[in-house]
């Protein structure tokens, strides 16, 4: 069975400064989740899944979803901040969504297969899809906890222009996962990479440190474990009442790491990651993408 490809885009793209997923930065306005969309399909996945805002609906079907007819099958679901399990109510004042593990629960009812999930605001390169689409495709019919990411080299997925969040990891001889950390803010300061701690203190890092980019890779019951620890999330009264706190992909990674309950094999990757985390990355990143249309990498117009 071939894979799916869930794309996350339903964030406000704040710190950029607007709806960034639809931002066409390709010879011919292509977003950059169009170059991925190219790049998992060489790579075999077999239908993608979009999360995103209801809000933008109408302009993602014409601007977007249109695009990908006759190239493969594309679905939509919608991440809204009353989507919650029986019994949960929003907090007033609320206006942030729930985070990433949140979105990817939206997908529960369309997703039947082994799947990978990325940001639609990241540059992956080829490599990346490469290596997840052939470990999602290799699993025997039926596997269950037995989950994947990308790692990047935290060196290679900075921005000039400010920090940025990643998931920095740790993994045991087997090449599994062991932690993954969420900092979010992350930058290099006089050439050494840095990341702020839970204190408020800069801690040096290693550029090879391998982080996520959020490009993991599950099987369906991943929904299942999703669902019984959002409840218990949203049972803690700090998560409730701190109106920022969200569901990340990590913290539910971590739990069934910890917990041994599944197994993250952290897959090796030549690809080098680029995006707009903020406005001032984007003169570059239509630059890099330009190179590689001119190098034949991708043709002049993707669809």
């Amino acid at each position: 069975m071939k894979p799916t490809l869930l794309l996350l885009a339903a964030g406000m793209g704040s710190r950029y400064g607007g709806l960034k997923q639809l931002d066409g930065v390709g010879p011919n306005g292509e977003t950059i989740m169009d170059y991925s969309i190219y790049d998992a399909i060489k790579a075999g996945f077999g239908k993608i899944v979009f999360v995103i805002r209801k809000d933008f609906e109408q302009d993602f079907r014409e601007r977007i979803l249109a695009k990908y007819e006759g190239h493969i099958p594309a679905e939509l679901v919608f991440q809204s901040l009353d989507a919650l399990p029986e019994g949960f109510t929003c907090p007033e004042g609320r206006e942030k969504p729930w985070g990433t593990n949140h979105a990817v629960m939206m997908a529960s009812g369309v997703i039947k297969e082994p799947f990978c999930v990325i940001n639609c605001d990241d540059f992956y390169n080829r490599d990346a899809f490469m290596v997840m689409g052939k470990f999602l495709s290799e699993l025997p019919e039926g596997s269950t906890n037995r989950y994947s990411m990308v790692g990047y080299r935290i060196g290679n997925t900075l921005s000039e222009n400010g920090t940025v969040a990643r998931g920095i990891c740790s993994k045991d001889g087997d090449g599994n996962l062991t932690t993954v950390v969420e900092r979010t803010e992350i930058k290099r300061m006089d050439g050494v990479v840095c990341y702020k701690d839970e204190r408020g203190e800069w801690v040096d890092v290693d550029d090879n440190t391998p982080v996520s980019m959020n490009f993991w890779g599950f099987t369906p019951d991943y929904f299942e474990h999703s669902e019984k620890y959002f409840k218990e999330f949203l049972s803690d009264p700090k998560n409730m009442q701190n109106l920022k706190a969200e569901f990340f992909i990590p913290l539910m990674v971590n739990k069934l790491v910890n917990e041994h309950t599944a197994t993250v094999k952290v897959l090796d990757t030549t690809s080098k990651w680029f995006g707009v985390t903020y406005a001032a990355d984007r003169e570059g990143t239509v630059g890099r993408i330009q190179q590689l249309v001119d190098e034949k990498v991708y043709p002049n117009r993707l669809f």
